[in-house]
């Protein structure tokens, strides 16, 4: 039982610090024109 008084907080702060991550790269433009790369490869030069 004492355990679970040590997981749930770092499960709360690992699920936080994953959030943060995704809004930060959101935010950032990371996921901006996902489709270009894709569809770079069928174009011919």
């Amino acid at each position: 039982m004492d355990i679970l008084y040590l997981l749930i907080p770092l499960s709360v702060v690992l699920g936080l610090l994953i959030l943060g991550a995704l809004c930060w790269a959101v935010w950032r433009g990371q996921f901006e024109g996902v489709d270009g790369e894709g569809e770079r490869i069928l174009r011919s030069d």
